[in-house]
């Protein structure tokens, strides 16, 4: 008997099937739209303390401060998703699907870089009518475009046992 024989071989974990993704994304964007108020309403309070309250009826005037408060949102946002991601691999949807984000050659947390990547072509990949999601189903190794594209991968974590 070789001597590799008796040791046993580490499994990989499962790849996360897509529909879970997508429950875990829905849980995800509860909390992304309580993050998006937030942010507004913070800074519409600082704009209205800057610049004074507009009239009964009229709307805040954002003037040049409208194409950076945009931009400060989408770093708002994917901020949220780097922050959980480097600090355990799961955003709170994802743990309540039991889904983990990890490098796709270590298991390992994924880096800062990966995560950047990740949050930027996640997007791209569902506005192109989800194509990059169901890629999915075409690769061998069950990675979607932005998972291959950023060297992660989502992987369905064992139940915990009470």
């Amino acid at each position: 008997m070789p001597a590799n024989a008796r040791t046993p071989a580490i499994s990989q974990p499962a790849s996360a099937r897509l529909l879970r993704r997508f429950a875990a994304m829905v849980y995800d964007s509860l909390l992304l739209m309580a993050l998006a108020l937030a942010y507004g309403a913070l800074v519409t309070w600082l704009n209205v303390l800057l610049q004074g309250a507009p009239a009964e009826g009229e709307r805040v005037d954002w003037g040049l401060w409208r194409l950076p408060v945009f931009m400060g949102m989408l770093v708002v946002l994917a901020g949220f998703f780097c922050f959980f991601w480097r600090r355990s691999g799961q955003t709170l949807g994802m743990r309540a699907w039991r889904l983990k984000l990890v490098d796709q050659d270590s298991l390992a947390l994924p880096s800062l870089k990966q995560c950047i990547l990740r949050v930027v072509l996640a997007p791209v990949s569902l506005l192109c009518l989800g194509l990059g999601y169901f890629w999915h189903w075409l690769d061998p190794q069950k990675h979607t475009f932005h998972g291959r594209m950023s060297r992660t991968r989502v992987v369905l974590t064992p139940k915990e046992k009470h």
